[in-house]
C-alpha cells in the first residue's frame, strides 16, 4: 500500500466512522478500539504493514478527536517548532533547520476544527472578531494563531514545542553554551538575588536559560511566575505561583494582561517575580517592582545586544508612562537590573550565551555597562562552524554588595 493508498483508505474509514459510530456516545479508548477493528477487517486478507495499520488507526483517530496532523509531528521530539501557512503548506524545524513537510491538512476547514480545539483546550476563543490568539497544547507547548482575513494564506498557527526534560544548566554546559566556572558564578548572582535579564532575538533560547536559571533558586522561597502563555518548567519549589494572561472574549471584556497580574503579584508576598517576557508597557511594573524589595527577579526580553535590551527598555515604559522624562526611566532601569545575558543564534544555528554583563549605575546621562564575560570566537571558527568561548573580561565585578549581604566572600 503506497503512501496515495493509504491516505485514501484512512478516508474512507474516517467516513465510515463518523457516519456509523454515536460518536458523542463512546469514550476515547473505546473508539480507538473500535477503529482497530474496523481497519483490521477492512484490510482482511490484503497485504498491509503493522506500521501502516498503526500509522491508519493513529489518522483516523486523531482527525476525531485529536488534532489530525498535528498529532504525529507533536509526539517527534526531534522537531522543536511548527510553522502551519494555511493548509497546503507546513513547514517544520529540525536540528535547527527548516523543512516544508510533504503532508497537508485535509482542507482549510479541518485546519480551523483543529484550531477551536487547542484554543478551546485553554479556555481561549479565536475567531472573526478576535483573530489573533496566543495559547498553548495540554503538554505546555507555546501555540500562536493569525486567523483570515488577517492572514492571508489562510489559517497560520506557529508552535513552539514544549520539552519533556527541562533544561538544566548541566546541558548548557553540555551544549557548550556555557562553561562550569561561569555556571557557578551565575549560580551565585542567582542565590544572591541580583535581578537578571536574559536578552536574545528570536530562537535565541532566551526561555530555555531562564528555566535552566530558575534551578538556582533556592527551594524554600516563594516564587512567582508570570507569563503569556505557561511555558515555564521550575521543579522543587513548592511555594510557587504560576499566572498567565487572559486575552478578551468577543465582547471586548474579560482581558488580564501581565501589568495586571505585575499589580496582583505584589500583594502575594513574593520572594521573586519570573516574568517570561517583557514586551510592552509591564516594563516599568517590573521594574518598580524590582526597585521595591523584591530582590532576586528574572525576566527575557527580544534584543541584538545588552545595548539595545537598554534601550528597548525605555521604549517599552514609555509605552506604559508616556509623561516619563527619560533621565527618570534611565535612573530607574540602572538602580532596577543589576545583570544583563545576552544570547545569541548564529551563523550555524547554534545558541550561544554571547555575554553577561553588569549594569554598574547612572552617570551623565547614560546608563553605565561593565562587561564581565564577552564570547570570542577561535580560530577553529569557519563560515559554517562557529567555535569559541565565553571570556572573562579585565574588568572588576563593582556591585558586589549583595554577594557580600548574601555571605559570599569570593568574587566574580
Amino acid at each position: 500500500m503506497n503512501y496515495e493508498q493509504e491516505q485514501q483508505f484512512a478516508a474512507e474509514v474516517k467516513r465510515y466512522v463518523t457516519e456509523q459510530l454515536p460518536l458523542s456516545q463512546i469514550s476515547d479508548s473505546e473508539l480507538q478500539q473500535q477503529i482497530e477493528d474496523i481497519v483490521e477487517q477492512r484490510i482482511g486478507a490484503g497485504y498491509c504493514s503493522i506500521e501502516q495499520r498503526v500509522s491508519i488507526v493513529e489518522q483516523v483517530y486523531s482527525s476525531i478527536r485529536g488534532f489530525g496532523l498535528l498529532d504525529s509531528i507533536i509526539k517527534d521530539d526531534t522537531i522543536t517548532e511548527v510553522m502551519i501557512n494555511g493548509p497546503e503548506n507546513v513547514f517544520i524545524e529540525q536540528n535547527g533547520r527548516l523543512f516544508k513537510l510533504d503532508k497537508q491538512f485535509e482542507s482549510q476547514r479541518k485546519l480551523e476544527d483543529i484550531i477551536q480545539r487547542i484554543v478551546g483546550l485553554a479556555g481561549r476563543e479565536v475567531n472573526q472578531a478576535n483573530p489573533i490568539c496566543d495559547t498553548r497544547l495540554p503538554d505546555g507547548s507555546r501555540v500562536n494563531v493569525v486567523l483570515p482575513p488577517i492572514a492571508l494564506c489562510g489559517p497560520t498557527v506557529t508552535i513552539r514545542k514544549f520539552s519533556k526534560t527541562p533544561m538544566t544548566i548541566a546541558k548548557l554546559i553540555e551544549y557548550g553554551s556555557l562553561t562550569q566556572e561561569i555556571t557557578d558564578k551565575l549560580q551565585m548572582l542567582v542565590e544572591a538575588k541580583y535581578n537578571i535579564f536574559i536578552s536574545g532575538g528570536t530562537g535565541s533560547g532566551k526561555t530555555t536559560f531562564l528555566n535552566a536559571l530558575s534551578n538556582y533558586i533556592p527551594k524554600d522561597e516563594r516564587v512567582i511566575t508570570i507569563e503569556d502563555s505557561a511555558e515555564l518548567q521550575i521543579e522543587g519549589i513548592e511555594n510557587l505561583v504560576s499566572l498567565e494572561t487572559r486575552n478578551a472574549n468577543a465582547s471586548g471584556a474579560g482581558q488580564i494582561t501581565i501589568r495586571d497580574l505585575i499589580k496582583s503579584s505584589l500583594r502575594m508576598r513574593p520572594e521573586r517575580i519570573i516574568v517570561g517576557e517583557v514586551r510592552g508597557g509591564e516594563a516599568l511594573d517590573m521594574l518598580q517592582a524590582m526597585n521595591t524589595g523584591h530582590d532576586g527577579s528574572l525576566s527575557t526580553g527580544h534584543a541584538n545586544s545588552t545595548e539595545d535590551m537598554l534601550s528597548r527598555l525605555e521604549t517599552m515604559v514609555l509605552q506604559g508612562a508616556a509623561g516619563l522624562p527619560l533621565e527618570a526611566i534611565r535612573q530607574q532601569i540602572a538602580s532596577a537590573v543589576d545583570i544583563i545575558i545576552h544570547l545569541s543564534r548564529l551563523r550555524d544555528k547554534s545558541r550561544k550565551t554571547m555575554e553577561i554583563t553588569e549594569v554598574v549605575g547612572y552617570e551623565d546621562g547614560r546608563i553605565v555597562l561593565n562587561p564581565l564575560y564577552v564570547f570570542e570566537e577561535d580560530e577553529n571558527s569557519t563560515l559554517t562552524k562557529v567555535s569559541g568561548r565565553l571570556k572573562r573580561t579585565e574588568y572588576a565585578m563593582k556591585n558586589d554588595h549583595k554577594l557580600r549581604l548574601a555571605g559570599f566572600q569570593e568574587t566574580i
